[in-house]
């Protein structure tokens, strides 16, 4: 019984081996190349003397059944594979210019769509530094109240009361908000004008194209 078992294991390795045999081995028809020195040459496998150059493999009617490219070493294939990869990375960033070059257009068709949106957000940002603006003169005319009742103190302002003290900390803490504010929403309003200007320069290139 051993035996018997022992004969169809071999015999199924013999089996397997045979299917990875005829895996990796080569596609079966003739090979043909030109070789370095101008020499044609023939073989039912890939030939090692065209490892470096285009392989043809044919049909037995003679015809070409498929073209085998040269044998890369590790750098050429490093090099192929980062060549591929600038390329893939190239067609994406015109396909993604092209994406947001159709967005832009169909936002602002024209250039009363573009400038109203422009003025737009500058009057929103305007009436933000407005509001800041009226709170501060409220904290200025608050400050000028404080200081004339601290000009009783001026001597020795630790003598003030610890309620006026306080106040003239939290205005003065308020005013410093307020102008930080107003200056980020100047900073803001350069960046709103430079994002309008930079879409200006490329809807200028854009918009003679729709009539086309």
């Amino acid at each position: 019984m051993n035996q018997r078992i022992g004969v169809w294991l071999a015999w199924g390795m013999v089996g397997l081996a045979g299917a990875v045999s005829a895996q990796n081995a080569p596609v079966q028809g003739i090979y043909t190349c030109v070789d370095a020195q101008g020499r044609k040459l023939t073989s039912d496998r890939p030939i090692p003397e065209c490892i470096d150059r285009e392989q043809k493999l044919l049909n037995p009617s003679g015809t070409v059944k498929q073209k085998i490219g040269p044998t890369l070493t590790a750098a050429e294939r490093a090099a192929q594979e980062a060549k591929e990869k600038q390329e893939l990375e190239e067609r994406n960033r015109i396909a993604e210019e092209h994406r947001r070059d159709k967005a832009l257009l169909s936002r602002y068709p024209n250039r009363a769509a573009h400038d109203k949106e422009r003025n737009e957000a500058l009057a929103q940002i305007s009436a933000v530094s407005s509001a800041a603006s009226t709170r501060l003169n409220e904290l200025a005319a608050q400050r000028r109240k404080l200081d004339d009742e601290m000009e009783f103190y001026k001597k020795d302002p630790k003598k003030a009361p610890e309620y006026l003290r306080r106040q003239v900390e939290e205005n003065t803490q308020s005013t410093a908000v307020q102008k930080r504010f107003i200056a980020d929403q100047d900073d803001e309003v350069r960046r709103v004008n430079g994002r309008f200007d930079e879409e200006l320069t490329r809807l200028r290139q854009l918009w003679p194209t729709i009539a086309k």
